[in-house]
């Protein structure tokens, strides 16, 4: 969320990010021992999910790992156990050195297409520069909002006794657009003049895992577009979606005698299927700059993103009309 946000964030859940590096040969050993982790995190009180991130381009090996809980409480009751606590004696002989771990406290986990990249920077802010800290991370989001790709980010505070770093999350569409920005000359320009205001800073990336047609996090309560652009999105990729699956596998089932009542179920399946992991990501993609709330700011913006999918929608009509007769 952004820096405004995260300040007035009243949101309970807790979410722990760990990042180790594993030893060259010891995956496999690793894989078991991350699964036995899970397992014991499971059961404690206020668990709500957990996943792991394989290494990606660049990152020397380096695996992530993500927990989250109900309550600041049940988390630290986790991070504390004496169980973790074996487990991660258990599995020291697996990494590199110690785990770098970020607690953070409220926001939400969001779905996301599948090819997202999360960036996690932990920040270690000089004493009585918090204020000024802020403000920066202002200026730091109206760069990132600039940048090609960038589709939210969230800045949490530090929990007492817990975390006492800030920890700043950012996602991006690609790891490519993700790269850009953090070898931008305007990242480099923001982190020379943040130096006032922190002593060192760690970025970790990691790749999400999660799919979904709509969910953009912004920081604000509006984190997926209205549903009026919604509803137009789907029916720019689901018409054309339909027509050609009529034209196609619609006609072989028709040829096939096949029941229309079994017909329209397989139909259903697949147009499902190709919007869920095909066009509506891309559909996304192409109107981020429309249907992600933080970035479809002012009216001109509203306008012409509506008038080009419902150029789109003409223009397919046309196309299928002129095909079909």
């Amino acid at each position: 969320m952004s820096p405004r946000a995260s300040r007035d964030s009243a949101a309970e859940n807790a979410t722990v990010v760990t990042s180790q590096k594993v030893r060259a040969g010891h995956v496999d050993e690793y894989r078991r021992w991350q699964n036995r982790t899970n397992e014991a995190a499971r059961a404690f009180d206020g668990f709500e999910g957990s996943e792991v991130y394989p290494p990606g381009a660049g990152s020397e090996n380096e695996w992530v790992a993500v927990f989250r809980f109900s309550g600041i409480d049940h988390l630290t009751a986790w991070l504390e156990s004496d169980r973790r606590r074996e487990l991660l004696a258990e599995g020291r002989s697996l990494f590199e050195g110690p785990p770098a771990q970020e607690v953070l406290r409220g926001g939400a986990p969001a779905e996301q297409a599948p090819e997202t990249v999360t960036a996690v920077v932990s920040h270690e802010v000089k004493p009585g520069r918090e204020e000024g800290f802020l403000r920066w991370q202002e200026k730091i989001l109206k760069a990132q909002e600039k940048s090609p790709g960038f589709m939210g980010s969230e800045l949490f505070k530090p929990v007492e006794g817990v975390q006492e770093r800030w920890v700043a999350v950012f996602r991006f569409d690609s790891r490519e657009h993700l790269e850009d920005w953090l070898a931008s000359d305007a990242r480099r320009r923001l982190l020379e003049e943040g130096r006032a205001y922190f002593a060192s800073y760690d970025v970790r990336k990691v790749g999400s895992a999660f799919s979904g047609w709509f969910r953009f996090d912004q920081g604000t309560q509006d984190t997926a577009p209205p549903n009026w652009k919604q509803a137009m999105s789907v029916i720019l990729a689901l018409y054309p979606t339909v027509m050609v699956l009529n034209l196609t596998v619609g006609s072989g089932l028709d040829e096939l005698d096949v029941p229309g009542y079994v017909g329209l179920f397989i139909g259903n399946v697949l147009s499902v299927s190709v919007l869920t992991w095909l066009l509506m990501p891309l559909v996304n993609r192409a109107l981020a700059f429309w249907l992600v709330p933080g970035r479809a700011r002012g009216l001109r913006v509203h306008v012409a993103g509506a008038v080009v999918v419902a150029l789109c929608c003409l223009l397919f009509i046309v196309i299928f009309g002129l095909t079909t007769h």
